[in-house]
């Protein structure tokens, strides 16, 4: 690492101011503090000393998705062998390679416009780069269908970027979660790539391939929409081999992501627990009130075992990677509590009260976003007011 950062400091007078390259000085100190720890250090005001800075907090949470995206990578290969009808012949290499294939250029894509844009307005705001976007970056293609074109990717990260984040001022300033604000842009503009049974699995053929009769690409939430049960086992569920957006299907290596969360102190614990008792909560309630259900579609979604919802579809990983977004979610600790609370249980109900749109996972927590001000608001009043009837008591 000494030649890398002797090689930093050799070219940093050229960044600096009176260089030839100084307006390009945030791209410099973003590659130079994404390497080695800042050798800055706050002057006036509260500080606190410590070992570690925001960059290596989002490279954690990037080590933290690596199990969810190499899982990805292979379920993508797994899945296009498996509607091919060619699994028993062809290697576990094969399989991620092809997977590696569709998913590395959507990784690239989602950095390279994403990093791209947040360098161009620290330039012009002649500010340091900001740190955010290492996890967001690889979020977005993490949460997209494998079909999606890159274009589109493109174009929803540009969204998320622009609209969804430096409008509001930039890294911890936006009220709504990137890589959802991303996903959300790509659903609602083209609807067609982000939902349906053939955008969860890449059936691209090569000369003599057909697909094998019958094949259904439909995700176990697409099934119980559509025919009211799935062909998908709990096991299933669980492992991931099944379809889905890229990051999402694997129970197990989103556990693995959660546990390194927790580990490190980044992810929080109450909202991740708060919110699976709010979708085990909803879920015993419809399982309760699933024989009085209006539809056949609401009864089918109300039936499903409570355990079984926790598995279904990418309410796992959004509770571990997006609902903990510490800039998105609340921020007193009672406030955590009731904000994973809500998002775990509107996750549920809106699956069932909106079969047509089964995922309620992205809603929930983009609608928890907008509210968890209001929910720190009143939790901070209510401790104010407690405070209060105290100093009354004492003085009286």
């Amino acid at each position: 690492m000494k030649i890398f950062k002797n090689l930093l400091e050799s070219v940093k007078p050229h960044f600096e101011e009176g260089g030839k390259l100084e307006k390009l000085y945030p791209v410099y100190d973003g590659m130079a503090t994404f390497l080695f720890v800042p050798g800055h250090t706050t002057h006036s005001g509260a500080h606190i000393r410590d070992g570690i800075d925001l960059k290596r907090t989002m490279i954690t949470v990037v080590f933290a998705l690596i199990p969810a995206l190499l899982f990805g990578m292979w379920n993508v290969g797994y899945q296009h062998f498996l509607a091919l009808g060619m699994n028993e012949t062809v290697t576990f290499l094969d399989q991620i390679l092809f997977g590696a294939t569709k998913v590395v250029p959507m990784v690239v894509v989602s950095y390279a416009v994403g990093l791209g844009i947040e360098f161009g307005f620290c330039i012009i705001k002649k500010h340091s780069i900001e740190e955010g976007f290492l996890v967001s970056g690889m979020l977005i293609p993490l949460i997209m269908p494998v079909g999606i074109p890159l274009w589109m990717l493109a174009l929803s990260t540009a969204f998320a970027v622009i609209i969804g984040k430096e409008v509001f001022g930039g890294t911890g300033m936006n009220i709504l979660n990137p890589a959802l604000t991303a996903r959300a842009f790509a659903f609602f503009a083209y609807p067609a790539y982000m939902s349906g049974d053939k955008v969860w699995t890449d059936t691209s053929l090569e000369a003599g391939q057909t697909l094998v009769d019958g094949y259904s690409g439909a995700t176990a939430l697409g099934d119980l929409a559509v025919k009211g049960t799935t062909h998908l086992s709990p096991m299933e569920m669980f492992i991931g081999n099944i379809p889905g957006s890229i990051g999402e299907t694997s129970v197990v290596a989103i556990l693995i992501g959660a546990a390194l969360l927790l580990f490190t102190g980044i992810g929080s614990w109450r909202i991740m627990l708060s919110g699976l008792l709010g979708a085990i909560t909803m879920g015993l309630i419809f399982n309760a009130v699933a024989p009085y259900a209006i539809s056949p579609e609401q009864q089918a979604f109300m039936a499903v075992p409570f355990w079984e919802q926790l598995l279904l579809g990418g309410f796992a990983f959004g509770l571990v990677f997006m609902a903990t977004d510490p800039v998105s979610a609340a921020q007193t600790t009672r406030g955590k509590w009731i904000y994973g609370f809500l998002v775990g249980l509107l996750c549920i109900m809106i699956r069932v009260f909106n079969p047509a749109y089964p995922e309620g996972v992205m809603m929930a927590i983009l609608f928890m976003n907008v509210m968890a001000p209001l929910v720190d608001h009143y939790v901070i009043e209510a401790n104010i007011k407690k405070r209060k009837k105290r100093i009354q008591v004492k003085t009286a």
